[in-house]
Parts: C-alpha cells; sequence; structure tokens
C-alpha cells in the first residue's frame, strides 16, 4: 500500500519544540453534534461609551485614556506580573516542591481609536504604527534591569480569552524565559551547533546555521502549488507549518535574511511586515466570512543584549475547525498524549490560498 497523506493517519515532527503531532486526516469526515460557538458581532460602533478602551474613557481600573489618535500603550490595570522587587525564593520543603518569584512589567497596546476595527481592516499605515510600538516596547523593557524576556501577543475574539472587542495586544515583560520559547531557543541553538546547511539558505552570525532560515527557503522554493506557503512578500512568508497543530495554524518570518529581533527591521522590512499581517488576518476572517479568532505570539531574542540565536517570527494559533463556530478542542488524547489535527497542512494552506484577498466586510 502507498502512503497517502491525505488519507493515512501519520505523525509529524516539530523541530521547534522537539516533539510529534499526530495527523489524522480521515476524521475531518465524522459528523459533528457537539458544541458550537456564538458569531463574533460584526456590527460594533466606530465608538463605545461603555469600552474602558475607546479613546476618553474611564478603565476598569479607575484610569481616564486620553484621546488617542494612533497606537495607545499603558500599563496594564490588573497585571499578572508585578514589578520589581521580587521576594526571595522560599526554601522547597521537598525537590518536587520548588516554586520561583517572577517579576516583571505588562503593557496593554491599543492598536487603534476606533472600537469596530481588527488588524484584517486597518490601513497599512495603521498596522505600521503597532509594529513601531511593539519595537519601542521591547526596547524599553528589554533595558530594564532583571528584564530576561519580553513576550509579544494578541487574542482576539471571546472564544481565545479576549475580554474586550477594542483591537489591542498585551506585552508581558518576565524576570525568566518562559517555558516554550525557552524550548525553542534551546532547540535553534542545537541546531546551529549540529547541523549543516544543505541549501542558499541566509545563515546567522558567524555563518552558523539557523532552522528556520533553512525552513522558510525549503518552503518558499517548493515551487509547487499543493504547499505550505498560503501568502508571501518581498520580505516575508506566512505558511501552514509541516508540525502544525492548531487546524489553520500560520507561522509569520522573514526568509531573505537571518533577523534576530523586531528591532532589526529595515524600512523596507517593517513594510512588508505590515503588509503581510495585513494580508495574513484577511484570509482568517474570510475562510468562513467571519471575525476570526486566533492567538498571535511573537517569537524573538528574550532582549535585545542576548544571542543572536533567534529568528523572528510569529505564530497564529486559531482554533475554528470546520465553520466559524465549530472549533478544534485540545482535549482528551491531545491532553495524555500528543497533539493531534484532522485536517493536513497542506489541505489547510490550499484553504487560505484560495479566499479572497479583499475583507468580505469592504464596500
Amino acid at each position: 500500500m502507498d502512503f497517502d497523506p491525505t488519507s493515512h493517519p501519520h505523525r509529524r515532527f516539530n523541530p521547534l519544540l522537539n516533539e510529534y503531532i499526530l495527523v489524522s486526516p480521515h476524521r475531518a469526515k465524522r459528523p459533528w453534534l457537539g458544541q458550537t460557538e456564538t458569531l463574533q458581532p460584526t456590527n460594533l460602533p466606530q465608538y463605545d461609551p461603555e469600552c474602558y478602551l475607546c479613546p476618553g474613557n474611564t478603565r476598569s481600573g479607575g484610569l481616564t485614556n486620553p484621546v488617542y489618535e494612533q497606537t495607545f500603550t499603558f500599563e496594564n490595570d490588573f497585571a499578572a506580573i508585578l514589578p520589581p522587587p521580587a521576594p526571595a525564593p522560599p526554601v522547597p520543603s521537598h525537590p518536587l516542591l520548588i516554586s520561583q518569584p517572577v517579576h516583571g512589567g505588562c503593557d496593554v497596546i491599543l492598536f487603534h481609536p476606533r472600537h469596530d476595527l481588527t488588524l484584517s481592516r486597518l490601513a497599512l499605515e495603521d498596522i505600521g504604527h503597532i509594529i513601531e510600538e511593539w519595537i519601542a516596547i521591547y526596547v524599553k523593557r528589554s533595558m530594564q534591569e532583571g528584564i530576561k524576556y519580553v513576550q509579544i501577543f494578541e487574542n482576539k475574539g471571546s472564544m481565545m480569552g479576549c475580554s474586550n472587542p477594542h483591537p489591542h495586544g498585551q506585552v508581558w515583560s518576565l524576570s525568566e524565559i518562559p517555558s516554550i520559547p525557552s524550548t525553542e531557543l534551546a532547540s535553534l541553538a542545537h541546531y546551529a551547533e549540529t547541523e549543516t546547511s544543505s541549501t542558499d539558505a541566509p545563515r546567522g552570525s558567524q555563518g552558523r546555521p539557523c532552522m528556520l532560515c533553512e525552513y522558510s527557503h525549503i518552503e518558499v522554493n517548493a515551487g509547487d502549488d499543493d504547499g505550505r506557503v498560503v501568502v508571501k512578500n518581498d520580505h516575508w512568508v506566512a505558511l501552514v507549518p509541516w508540525w502544525a497543530t492548531w487546524p489553520f495554524e500560520i507561522l509569520l518570518l522573514p526568509y531573505k535574511r537571518h533577523i534576530p529581533s523586531v528591532e532589526e527591521l529595515l524600512a523596507e522590512e517593517k513594510k512588508a511586515f505590515a503588509d503581510i499581517l495585513s494580508k495574513v488576518t484577511i484570509r482568517y476572517d474570510n475562510l468562513f466570512s467571519c471575525m476570526f479568532a486566533y492567538s498571535m505570539g511573537m517569537h524573538q531574542r528574550p532582549t535585545r543584549s542576548g544571542d543572536d540565536i533567534a529568528h523572528l517570527h510569529l505564530h497564529f494559533a486559531p482554533p475554528l475547525l470546520r465553520s466559524a463556530t465549530v472549533r478544534k478542542f485540545l482535549v482528551g488524547f491531545e491532553l495524555m498524549a500528543e497533539a493531534q489535527r484532522d485536517l493536513t497542512p497542506e489541505q489547510a494552506a490550499a484553504r487560505l490560498r484560495g479566499v479572497e484577498s479583499k475583507h468580505f466586510m469592504s464596500s
């Protein structure tokens, strides 16, 4: 029997996290009688007097927003991480009962004054302002004493835990490197030390091989319409990775040169970054004609003074599977054994490539 990845169960390896995922494409045919989600409204007002993130409104913490006209950043009124000094670590009563104090800060970035817009509906100039704000916060927080990691992310949609539809993202800065980026950095370092590039892909500093430079080079040069690339421009590529967990997961990264952090983007790369963010999020919304939910996170050099083994990239993890109201759940086997998906990354990429490039709400 010849192996057919579109019908035969198989496992794929994720070299960033050093783990496997089970792919079961035949399961997409099973009927669904489970939970359905409520659609995110598309008729939001441009300004909501009850929204604590709109310009001029009072936030739930009691402070008042300025009447901002572009982006506006403030320290989270209910931060998950508190400023230093942190208490001394307690002496564990047993080696299995270790805790570690952590300190830092949490910022909220309001992307735009309009309440009814998301990245998918913002002008490229407005997305450019967001990119500049990401850079500014990354630099500022990186230079603070004791900060070892700066995590930029966005949760979009109530099913991803977003408590307010006003377009915004967050930045959490910590005194320790969290588990997932720490694992990625270790994998990138191991690849640089043990592998040799078999292509003419860009390399990292000192000529070291870079896993993500190599991987993006392979995907961009695959040269067929059945691959995993969704969209690319002169500097960036968006693709459904070989090891994707979420149904329409996207890995977004620069592919022309090795770029450790967002701070090191050139002017033309920032412009291309805004362009591809727009194209990716428009395709998401158009896939099921809805305000497509996702969590997005940026992984890069932990701070501006860190090792440049990192290669700047963004993960988009959207939960929707079959329609605007049927989501993927990570439960059962996924929680107890390993991640699993019901359609191949190639099938997901083809679906995303096939949607219209103009937003479905555009006139």
